[in-house]
């Protein structure tokens, strides 16, 4: 990085000493004319977060950011030129043969020990941040009918239970009108019983059923997948019994019978829950989920290497961090097949991509789909560059696992959890993995947040954190500004995280309320 610090001067940010663009850092960007320290003159007015040629540019020559070629120029681009997507042509998709395959042997860092914070253990050893009830739904039919219940089960149930947080609808829209036998169905039928068992529900699973659908409750949750809870809350047994309350069973006359039946078994489990209690447990306990969001060309230079550097901290912490979004990693991958742990993870990886690259052929797109309007506003031309900011999020570590669409986490350590970018597909899924806190960055902004796990949200930029003092968590942009370095706000970070994760804060989605809907992902075919 160059020429980054606070004041009004003009200012660009370059990575590395063999890109030959780097973003202008200055507040409203700058205009042309405006010379730089180092004799570099703009040509044309360039926005903030976008780039601007520091060497003249042949038509044809590689265009370098990161030390990676992140497209071509489509004419020639004298020095100063502002760079953006529309003079650039995109290179093509990395094969996926002859990658390097676990080459890169970082040396083991030492363990990081003695930090903790206050979770709710498990019966199945897992550990929560949060004591919620989460009302599980075979099928969106029955969703009017569930979040009437949930608002009465806030009302009159959850101030007699002060020790439950939260209850919440698992809404979805799948369940019926689908190929419930198709191959790819395993998908959406894993991530929603996935996410039924989140650590932050304490095992306890209830259902509400139509009793017509495709999905029906033993199929979501078959006999052995729920830890058994006894009246006292201690794990006892294998499996419990399903909790269902079925919508079409004859002892249902009238909508409000219906309610009162969800209410009646919502007691019970409140109940169980109320009696738990907070415990002090290792920073291993934590299952951390790492994904971005309206992202800028500040992304990859603030908060993504902030992140990546807490990351790092939490493995040596021994926690579990997965991060994902396949096709904003997808022209990384022979950083992410060099950094595997043994072959299998990486041939994991490389599978998850094909399969996802076939995916995409189906629907004849490519990765080019993936930046979004607000992507390039903030200075993003392709998927190349975004990938290149967005896989810094995944720290140094060795990459020590890969899970499928849904699947869940079974080990520590660095994990890659395969998941469209979409910012609700890509959360849904990670919280069927099992994550019990998510760290959310953003450039652009998004109120975006869960109601399963606390989010806390990382600005990249310090104008997005004063303006959105209220959403924003963490400033990353003090980086740029030269307030803070990339280690600092690590730290910051992963100390912020420890007391969220003990209840001792909360983040600001959680103090509004702000949540997406859950987005399964469904690659079978709707009938």
């Amino acid at each position: 990085m160059s020429n980054a610090a606070s004041g009004a001067s003009p200012l660009y940010i370059r990575i590395h000493a063999n890109d030959n663009v780097a973003i202008v850092a200055n507040d409203g960007g700058l205009k042309a004319g405006t010379s730089f320290a180092d004799g570099l003159v703009l040509v044309d007015n360039v926005p903030q977060g976008h780039k601007v040629a520091l060497a003249d540019l042949a038509e044809g020559a590689a265009i370098v950011r990161y030390n990676v070629v992140i497209g071509y120029a489509q004419k020639a681009l004298p020095r100063g030129s502002w760079v953006h997507e529309r003079v650039m042509r995109m290179p093509v998709a990395p094969g996926l043969d002859g990658l390097p395959i676990a080459t890169v042997k970082p040396p083991a860092l030492p363990p990081l020990e003695g930090y903790t914070f206050e979770g709710y253990r498990n019966a199945d050893g897992s550990v929560g941040t949060r004591n919620i009830l989460a009302i599980t739904q075979t099928v969106q039919c029955v969703a009017g009918v569930t979040d009437f219940a949930v608002q009465r089960i806030k009302a009159e149930l959850l101030p007699r239970y002060p020790n439950v947080d939260d209850v919440v609808a698992l809404e979805h829209s799948y369940g019926c009108g689908v190929a419930i036998d198709a191959p790819d169905a395993i998908v959406p039928i894993r991530t929603l019983r996935n996410i039924s068992l989140n650590p932050n529900f304490g095992g306890e699973v209830m259902v509400v059923s139509l009793g017509c659908e495709k999905l029906q409750p033993e199929r979501l949750l078959p006999p052995g997948s729920i830890p058994i809870i006894d009246k006292r809350g201690d794990a006892g047994g294998d499996a419990a019994e399903l909790d269902v309350v079925c919508l079409q069973d004859d002892e249902h006359v009238g909508f409000m019978s219906m309610i009162d039946s969800v209410m009646r078994q919502a007691d019970e489990h409140l109940a169980r829950l109320n009696r738990r209690r907070r415990e002090t447990v290792p920073a291993s306990e934590l299952v951390v989920g790492v994904q971005c969001g309206g992202s800028d060309a500040f992304s990859g230079v603030t908060a993504n290497p902030a992140v990546g550097f807490c990351t790092d901290l939490l493995v040596r912490a021994g926690a579990t961090v997965m991060f994902s979004e396949t096709t904003e990693v997808r022209d990384g991958i022979d950083q992410l097949t060099s950094r595997a742990s043994t072959p299998e993870v990486a041939e994991a990886m490389i599978r998850e991509m094909a399969w996802y690259d076939a995916y995409l052929q189906k629907g004849r797109v490519d990765r080019s789909a993936n930046t979004t309007p607000g992507n390039k506003k903030g200075g993003l031309s392709n998927i190349v560059e975004k990938a290149m900011g967005s896989i810094v999020k995944s720290g140094s570590a060795p990459i020590t696992g890969v899970l499928a669409p849904g699947e869940k986490a079974a080990q520590k350590g660095l994990i890659y959890a395969a998941t469209p970018a979409s910012d609700f597909i890509c959360g849904t899924l990670q919280l069927a993995a099992g994550i019990n806190l998510h760290v959310f960055t953003t450039g652009r902004g998004t109120p975006y947040g869960l109601a399963e796990v606390p989010v806390i949200k990382v600005a990249t930029r310090s104008d997005l954190a004063r303006r959105w003092h209220d959403l924003m968590d963490v400033n990353a942009g003090r980086i740029a500004d030269g307030e803070a370095s990339i280690e600092d706000v690590g730290w910051e970070l992963f100390r912020l995280m420890l007391d969220v994760a003990s209840g001792r804060k909360k983040t600001w989605a959680e103090h509004w309320k702000l949540h997406n809907a859950l987005v399964l992902f469904n690659p079978a075919p709707v009938t």
